[in-house]
Order: structure tokens, then sequence, then C-alpha cells
């Protein structure tokens, strides 16, 4: 495994049951960068994510982060990876029980023996870095879905990821905060040096931040290259997703008969 690559997958295939979802993947994700894994619903993207977390294993093929085999891994082996990964779940998934601060504090404390004087100037830098150290005293119910993400944002980043993983962070949000959150993943990996992952369906926002781009289509890889390879691909599905195409491969209509038939039935059977 090359010294500047931290994750890399291997002809991975999963099927849940007869179910495929995944048919042989091949992925590099270089150290420092910051990648995105694009494709229409339900084309394994989330899958991706919890492969390389150990929430699932693979039916077949390797997963190697930071040269390690994750679906090798024991339980204790897998719980120290995780220490060094971050997640920023869909629409946040914050406790709402607990404020603002406990939410960031919560890996802090479970994961270290640091000092509660020290977690809470940790704490107050992490929300600083997000623009929301301001809101430390907070519950979840009281933010903005864009303040919540930030939050979440600076949950992930708490024990300072080698490893930060996003799943659909601009889902939900109105451009500002779409904006906000853009330039904040793209400053907060250059930041703590870390390797991010970026699973979304939001092209031309992630367009503008990310190193290199992955585009997933039934299960496989159909495309690769840089944000201006992306842009300038004669791929049919490539082309149809970056510009947000009615029809191409992926068809605006439901399979059925032609409509004219459907209708001459119709009157035929009147």
């Amino acid at each position: 495994m090359p010294a500047d690559c931290l994750v890399k997958i291997t002809d991975v295939n999963f099927a849940y049951d007869d179910r495929s979802i995944l048919k042989g993947v091949d992925m590099e994700i270089a150290r420092g960068k910051l990648v995105a894994i694009m494709g229409n619903s339900g084309c394994g993207k989330t899958t991706l994510l919890r492969l390389i977390g150990g929430q699932l294993k693979p039916t077949s093929g390797e997963i190697l982060v930071d040269g390690q085999s994750v679906p090798q891994m024991n339980h204790d082996e897998l719980y120290a990876m995780r220490r060094r990964m971050g997640m920023l779940f869909q629409f946040g998934a914050l406790f709402t029980d607990i404020s603002v601060f406990d939410n960031v504090a919560y890996l802090m404390r479970e994961h270290t023996d640091l000092p509660e004087e020290m977690i809470r100037d940790l704490v107050l830098m992490k929300l600083n870095a997000v623009g929301l150290r301001g809101a430390h005293h907070l519950m979840p119910s009281e933010l903005s879905g864009g303040m919540a993400r930030r939050v979440a944002l600076a949950r992930a980043i708490a024990l300072d990821p080698m490893l930060i993983m996003y799943d659909e962070p601009f889902a939900g949000l109105d451009p500002i905060s779409m904006g906000v959150i853009g330039q904040l993943i793209r400053k907060l990996n250059d930041a703590l040096g870390a390797t991010t992952l970026l699973v979304t369906h939001d092209v031309q926002e992630a367009l503008m931040i990310v190193d290199y781009v992955y585009f997933v289509s039934d299960g496989q890889i159909v495309a690769q290259g840089t944000p201006e390879e992306i842009k300038a691909s004669a791929d049919p599905f490539v082309h149809q997703f970056v510009f947000g195409e009615a029809d191409g491969p992926v068809h605006f209509h439901y399979p059925a008969i032609p409509f004219e038939q459907e209708l001459l039935r119709e009157v035929a059977g009147a």
C-alpha cells in the first residue's frame, strides 16, 4: 500500500442477501485530500462509508485503512481505529437531550482521560473553529439546521481524526448555510492535515471544494477524476448528473408502453 494512500479499496463486493449493492469497487484515497463520492440514490455511496468504518463487512475484497485490514479487525482493534475517524451523519444526529457543549465534549469524555478543564478549552476551541463558541450553552432544539450541522462538524473533529467522513452534509440546507459548511469542510481538512471522504448529491457545491471525485452507478465506479476532468467528462451519465439534465442514461419516465398506445387501448376498451 503506497505511503501516501490512507484508504485503499480493492475489488470490493457487497450484497444484502441476494441484492447486490457494490460490484468490484476499486478506490484509493490519498492522505490529506478531500475526495467526493457521488452518484444517484441507492447506488452504494453510504454503504462504502459503512464498510470503511467497519459497521459492515464486504462479501469479498479488501479494505485497508492506514495499512490495516478493516474486515479482519477484532472488536478492540476496530474500536481503536474508529477513535481515529470522525463521522458527520446525515442531518447531524446530535444528542437531543444534552447541550451543544456536551455534544462536542462527549467523545473526549468517552475516549480520553483528560481533565474537565482541558476538555472545556478543547470544546470551546472546536466550536470556535465552526463559529459557534457563543452557542455552547444552547440545546439542539434551539439551533437552526445550518447551526446544528456545524455543531455536528465540531463533534466530528473533536479528537483530531486522521479520516473524516461526511454523509450528505449539505442535505436540507439553504444556500448560505451550504456555502458555509462547504468552506468549513475544506478549511478543517487542510488545518487538521486530515483526509476527508464526502458523500453528496450536491454536485456544484462539492466540485468547488474537493480534490478528486468518484462517480458510482449501480454499485460500480463509472468515472473518476479531478473536478475539472469531471466537468469536462463526455460520459453520458456523468454529464447528466453534473448538469442536472432531466433525461439521459437515468430516464425521467418510468418504463411504460408508448403513451399513444395506452390512450388508444383505453378508447378501444371503452
